[in-house]
């Protein structure tokens, strides 16, 4: 780390993908700030866990932002709805599945870019992906440009031509891929958090889509999945 090293913002929730990301981002020289954002969401575990995250990959700063999108709903994530189980492939395609989060990136986005603006960096990584996604629209490469378009129009640095390049380096990433990248990057797989629905423990439920499509990516990559299931 050098005074003159680059800054990256790194949306972190302490999912499988948003740790590879910021493992990506030290990887491209960047040094890290992360931003998590608590939301209110019923797996709140993965904000513990994006902490340990975070401190394992020795991020420059990390700061927890809460925002009750509770008081909004409109999701299995933030109201009392049922979250989808057991449900195959074909059953999770061509639909927007009720675990979408109404808005959910753009909120979250925002926030890490005003972080940006107060660290001075110059790229914002999220760990949005196309191809293995659960249907989201705010996972979409048109989205990620339109927003880097409002970070350019709506800020101070990007008004004063210092704008914010939005990076989502696993957009075209398989789930398989994408645990193959994290692996050759040592990124700590253990210490996160992808269930939708967790005991109380914190265990993985095993059954959600999150936790059907991280564990098909590591059967598929031939990497052990370090964290435990309720359903194995």
């Amino acid at each position: 780390m050098t005074p003159l090293q680059p800054k990256a913002v790194v949306l972190l929730s302490g999912g499988l993908d948003s740790t590879v990301t910021a493992a990506i981002a030290q990887q491209d020289g960047y040094r890290i700030h992360c931003v998590t954002v608590s939301y209110g969401q019923r797996h709140y575990v993965e904000v513990e866990r994006a902490r340990a995250v975070a401190a394992a990959l020795g991020a420059a700063g990390h700061v927890v932002v809460t925002v009750d999108l509770r008081a909004i709903g409109g999701s299995a994530l933030t109201a009392d709805v049922a979250v989808p189980k057991d449900r195959t492939p074909e059953a999770r395609a061509g639909e927007i599945p009720v675990t979408y989060v109404p808005a959910r990136n753009t909120i979250f986005l925002s926030l890490a870019l005003a972080c940006a603006e107060t660290v001075n960096a110059s790229a914002l990584y999220f760990g949005a992906n196309v191809l293995d996604y659960s249907g989201y629209p705010d996972c979409r490469p048109d989205f990620i440009r339109a927003f880097e378009t409002v970070a350019r129009l709506g800020t101070k640095m990007g008004v004063e031509g210092h704008g914010v390049e939005v990076r989502a380096p696993l957009l075209m990433l398989s789930k398989a891929d994408i645990v193959r990248r994290g692996q050759d990057l040592h990124a700590p797989f253990e210490l996160t958090h992808s269930c939708y629905d967790p005991g109380v423990e914190g265990v993985a439920c095993g059954r959600c889509d999150s936790c059907r499509i991280r564990r098909e990516g590591f059967r598929l990559a031939g990497v052990v999945d370090p964290v435990p299931y309720a359903i194995l």
